[in-house]
């Protein structure tokens, strides 16, 4: 099967990770908050960096429980600074306990991040491939707005990264085999 052209084909986790998460529809709160922080501790890194390590992030962080990591304090963000296992980056740590809040303050609003997030877009996929930008109109609507709700590492290139994971943005290349032309 022929696969994006940027895909480390020997790399098993990232193929598996291609083949059967990236660009699907996530409509998941637990899962949709998941990629957020793994997108956060990405910026000036490779995707592919941050997933290698994700089984390690899911130990670290308590298997994303938003709740245990919007109250991580001093002596946990120590214990994450020496976890050789995961990206220790202190500004990174904090944004991700910050930003965990924040998470949690816009599902209340909105019922869930699921109704934010996918209510930018209509609830409606859209359809680009992958080398066609790393920004997007729609990325900095929702970077701007995330950023005046106070979250961090939250810019329009990972924002528009974020939405290429979780299927609010299908970029899958022409050459791939999960590439869907748009209605």
């Amino acid at each position: 099967m022929k696969r994006c052209a940027w895909l480390n084909l020997k790399n098993d986790v990232y193929v598996k990770y291609h083949d059967n998460e990236w660009g699907m529809p996530t409509h998941d709160d637990k899962l949709l908050y998941e990629m957020l922080i793994l997108e956060t501790f990405q910026a000036g890194l490779s995707w592919e960096c941050v997933l290698n390590k994700r089984q390690a992030f899911r130990l670290a962080f308590d298997n994303f429980d938003i709740d245990k990591i919007a109250t991580y304090n001093e002596n946990k963000i120590d214990k994450l600074l020496n976890n050789k296992n995961i990206i220790r980056n202190k500004l990174k740590i904090k944004a991700a306990i910050l930003n965990s809040k924040i998470f949690k303050q816009i599902q209340a609003e909105f019922g869930s991040f699921n109704n934010y997030i996918w209510g930018f877009s209509n609830n409606k996929i859209i359809y680009e491939p992958y080398n066609m930008r790393t920004t997007s109109p729609l990325s900095d609507k929702i970077s701007a707005d995330l950023i005046r709700r106070g979250m961090k590492f939250v810019g329009s290139t990972i924002i528009y990264a974020y939405l290429q994971s979780i299927g609010v943005i299908n970029a899958h290349g022409k050459e791939c085999y999960l590439f869907k032309k748009p209605n």
